[in-house]
């Protein structure tokens, strides 16, 4: 899609969005940027799943994440073993991801979305 005014504001409003909810909540990639990009911009899944993991290269919740340590609600340890698997763990799901037939990772994506809403959702 040309990166036109109306292009630029609706990844914006994109950005805000997604950033607010991962400061309140700590969702925003999949949740949020990847469903926008798909229905807002017209992006295929593949697409919107890598500009989505692009996003998170440098300012992944960084202030967010400094607000929480700053209070005492942050634990760094755990937060670099699980950031150092996830580097891992996102290279080895990113090269399954683009072997799969865009419709059905597509459908693998919301029915993850799904099984976790009704699990919180049903959760005490």
């Amino acid at each position: 899609m040309k990166m036109t005014t109306t292009v630029i504001v609706i990844l914006i409003i994109i950005g805000l969005i997604a950033g607010t909810f991962s400061g309140l909540i700590g969702i925003g990639g999949a949740i949020i940027i990847i469903p926008s990009l798909i229905y807002l911009l017209g992006m295929d899944q593949y697409t919107a799943q890598g500009t989505s993991l692009g996003i998170m290269l440098p300012p992944i919740g960084l202030l967010a994440a400094w607000s929480y340590y700053k209070e005492g609600a942050l634990n760094l340890q755990y937060a670099l073993i699980i950031a150092g698997a996830f580097l891992i763990g996102g290279y080895i799901g990113s090269k399954f991801a683009l072997n799969i037939p865009e419709t059905v990772l597509r459908k693998v994506f919301a029915i993850v979305l799904a099984v976790i809403a009704v699990k919180m959702f049903f959760s005490k």
